[in-house]
């Protein structure tokens, strides 16, 4: 990819859920719209980057659509592993008094 945001790549893309696209579509959006203020006034520097911004924009705006058409499998959501709980005393007391009820009766 010649020109637009390395970060969002297609395939970087790929890897995220259908809300942190929404979020990279309103930062596109935002920057967007700064550039073209910033370029009205005429305090833009860098013209390219208004054409960089556009083609972002379109690119999640692909990659949604094609999610809802079942082109584009969406990723599995990614979970944290479980810690390992801390049995205190009381925790490993309580199970076995537990038994130790159950056997009485």
């Amino acid at each position: 990819m010649a020109v637009g945001s390395k970060e969002l790549a297609v395939t970087e893309l790929d890897t995220f859920e259908d809300e942190r696209l929404v979020d990279e579509l309103k930062k596109a959006k935002e920057e967007l719209f700064n550039l073209r203020f910033q370029s009205a006034t005429g305090q833009l520097e860098s013209h390219g980057r208004l054409k960089a911004v556009k083609r972002d924009i379109a690119r999640i705006y692909t990659v949604i659509r094609e999610r809802e058409l079942g082109i584009r499998a969406t990723p599995a959501p990614v979970e944290a592993p479980a810690k390992a709980e801390k049995k205190t005393k009381k925790a490993k007391a309580a199970p076995e008094a537990a038994e130790a009820e159950t056997k009485e009766a």
